[in-house]
This record gives C-alpha cells, sequence and structure tokens, in this order.
C-alpha cells in the first residue's frame, strides 16, 4: 500500500503558501507514495492544480476526501479544528504549529491521538539544515522586509548621477543579524544603498562585514546557545540602546528582526527615538507578532508617527509565496525521508535526535515538555 499524503489548503488570514510544490510532489510519486493536493491548495502561490497533475498529484475537490485514508498530513499552518477531526488516529502532521499561540490545537490533535511534528522545533545542527524550515522563512522574510521598506522610502536606495546632479544613496540599519536580518542586509546591498546593522552577538560581526555592511560595536559578547542571543543586564541594555538610537535617528530604512525563543521581542527603538528619525524614514518591524522591537508598533498594521512610517507586518514570507512554498516544500521532503523507511512506511520509533526534537504530540501525549506545561497549567 502506498503511504497517502494530504495536502490541503491554507485556511489561515493572509496565508499564501503550500506546503509542497510539483518538484517535490514528482519525487515523492516517483518514490511510490500517493499525493492528494486539495483543490486550489497552491493557487495563491502560483502553483495551479494542472501543475500538480503534472506531476502526479491527485487533485481532491474537497477536505473529507482529502483525508480518508491519509497517513501524513502536510501543512504551513496548525490544522484547524474541523481538519483535526476528521484525521484518523495516528495520522501525522507536519507543519509550523506555533503551540504557545495554539494550545488548544495541540489539546485537540492529543485527544484525536495524531502524531504531530513541530518544524519550528527543528533543532539547529548541521545534519537538520535541509529541514530547518525556520531559517528558510526567515530568509524569505528578510527579502520582503528590505523590498517592503524600499516601497514606502520616499527615496533611491542607491546613488544616483544625473544631469540634475548627485542624488546620494539611502542608509538602511539592520538591527539583529540573524537568517532574515542577512537577507536584509544582502538584498539593501544589491539595492544600493548603505547598510549598518547591529547584533548583540559579537560573531554576527564578520558575516555583516561579509556582506559589505558596517558592523556597529559595542564591547559585550551576547552570545547564547543554538545561535540566538541571551538576554542582556540593565548596564548593557544602556549601552546598547544608546547606540541603536544613534543609529536610527541617522537611517532612512530601519529593519529589525531581533527576537529571543518564547520570550518577548526586546524593545529596541523607543517612541523618543523615533522622534529623532528623519521624516520620511521607514521601520519595518519583522518582530510584530512578538510584540515588536519598536515601542510604537502596531502588529499587522502601518503607522505615521512624527512623519515616521511604521510597519508590523505578519507573515511576510508569505509576500514572497512561490518561493517561500519551494524553500518551505523542501524541507518538509527532507524530513519525510528522515521519517520514512526503506519500506515506504513511518518509522516505529522516533529515536532520532531530530524526530525526537519536533515531535509535538504522540500517541494520546503532549511530548513537548515546554507545551505540556502550558496545556497542564491551563487545565485544558
Amino acid at each position: 500500500m502506498p503511504l497517502v499524503i494530504a495536502v490541503p489548503r491554507e485556511l489561515a488570514e493572509g496565508e499564501m503558501r503550500v506546503a509542497t510544490v510539483p518538484e517535490v510532489v514528482q519525487k515523492l510519486v516517483k518514490a511510490g507514495h500517493e499525493v492528494r493536493i486539495e483543490h486550489e491548495a497552491g493557487a495563491n502561490a502560483y502553483y495551479p492544480d494542472v501543475l500538480f497533475t503534472a506531476a502526479g498529484a491527485t487533485i481532491v475537490p474537497n477536505r473529507a476526501g482529502l483525508f480518508k485514508g491519509a497517513k501524513v498530513m502536510l501543512t504551513v499552518q496548525p490544522p484547524t479544528p474541523a481538519d483535526i477531526d476528521q484525521l484518523d488516529e495516528g495520522t501525522i502532521v507536519i507543519g509550523f504549529m506555533n503551540p504557545a499561540r495554539n494550545l488548544e490545537t495541540v489539546r485537540l490533535m492529543r485527544d484525536r491521538r495524531v502524531t504531530a511534528f513541530a518544524l519550528e522545533l527543528v533543532p539547529r545542527i548541521t545534519r537538520a539544515q535541509g529541514m530547518d524550515a525556520l531559517s528558510s522563512q526567515a530568509t524569505a522574510g528578510g527579502y520582503a522586509a528590505t523590498i517592503l521598506g524600499a516601497a514606502h522610502c520616499p527615496k533611491f536606495l542607491p546613488m544616483l548621477t544625473t544631469a540634475a546632479g548627485t542624488i546620494r544613496p539611502a542608509t538602511v540599519l539592520i538591527l539583529g543579524a540573524g537568517v532574515a536580518g542577512l537577507m536584509a542586509i544582502a538584498t539593501a546591498r544589491r539595492l544600493g544603498a548603505i547598510v549598518e546593522a547591529y547584533d548583540v552577538r559579537r560573531a554576527a560581526g564578520e558575516q555583516v562585514r561579509s556582506l559589505g555592511a558596517k558592523f556597529l560595536e559595542l564591547e559585550i559578547n551576547a552570545e547564547g546557545q543554538g545561535g540566538y542571543a541571551r538576554e542582556l543586564n540593565p548596564e548593557e541594555k544602556v549601552q546598547e540602546q544608546q547606540m541603536v538610537s544613534a543609529a536610527v535617528a541617522r537611517a532612512d530604512i530601519v529593519i529589525t528582526t531581533a527576537a529571543i525563543p518564547g520570550r518577548r521581542a526586546p524593545l529596541l527603538i523607543t517612541k523618543e527615538t523615533v522622534a529623532t528619525m528623519r521624516p520620511g524614514a521607514v521601520i519595518i518591524d519583522l518582530a510584530a507578532e512578538s510584540g515588536g522591537n519598536c515601542e510604537l508598533t502596531q502588529a499587522g498594521k502601518t503607522a505615521t508617527e512624527h512623519g515616521v512610517t511604521i510597519i508590523g507586518p505578519l507573515n511576510l514570507p508569505a509576500h514572497v509565496a512561490f518561493h517561500a512554498s519551494q524553500m518551505y516544500a523542501k524541507n518538509l521532503q527532507q524530513f519525510l525521508a528522515l521519517l520514512i523507511d526503506e519500506e515506504g512506511s513511518p518509522v516505529r520509533e522516533f529515536s532520532d535526535e531530530i524526530l525526537a526534537a519536533s515531535l509535538m504530540v504522540h500517541a494520546g501525549e503532549i511530548r513537548h515538555a515546554p507545551t505540556r506545561d502550558l496545556v497542564e497549567g491551563g487545565i485544558l
């Protein structure tokens, strides 16, 4: 019996991505699996049904038929309660779970006895790089943030020499030099801007400079575990704030990407700092969903304060859905290769460190301890 893999159309507001693409479907079908795609699941990412059919997928008109007998469900956003109700016991769901914001979904999957893997929990080790969906989607988000900033900036980004005179290049400041920040740096440099960047991790300086940007440095080393930054102490925060405020004041576009897993985003730009910025300056706050790096950010909205445009975008990878879906689908393909044995069936034991770390729910139990504590603490 072939392994039946179901890919639904994403229902979350603003979600344009799809969990697989024709190129990956073709490889899955060649490996002996049956791939079902819900009608128009890829339409918003510009992957029409005809391309999936040509790749060997079966197009299913409704979700009831999609999930019937399916052993694996691939998704971008967490499954809806209605979807969970239609899954067979033991169905494997793979995607972003955002458990802290979706505790009821986790509880429903536990009670339905499905197995759920959260891609945001894939460990950042060398062997898991091909499955690192957080990084692939952060790449898409960093690119989209720069394009969004350029679209709202009233200035040219590159230097121009014209008959009307020479136009100076715009200055772009990137706060946070993780995956999204580095992509934003590279994109702004390609557009011809002068780029400055800051990150509390000293190790990020070499990467920033390699992309042709100026790295702003403090005598602080805030390297944390897993490539993330640790939280600064009060004295370090004052030093950081002074330097960042001066850089923000001279920038035409500021892109903030600083985040601490499981915590509120660090505050980097105060309302007082915004008041010192040039009229027409733009702030793109990629941390809007977790509280924002700018004090004046409103999640999902665009605001104007002191002549400064402050944008708190949600789900920026969906703005470049075609390539974001392509990268995400390949992450899932790599994950499935680890999850499925040589006979084409899911492995019975999730002892591999990547599977063990990303396992959210299995056999009626919440396996991810922090999420289990949240669910039990809420008496769900």
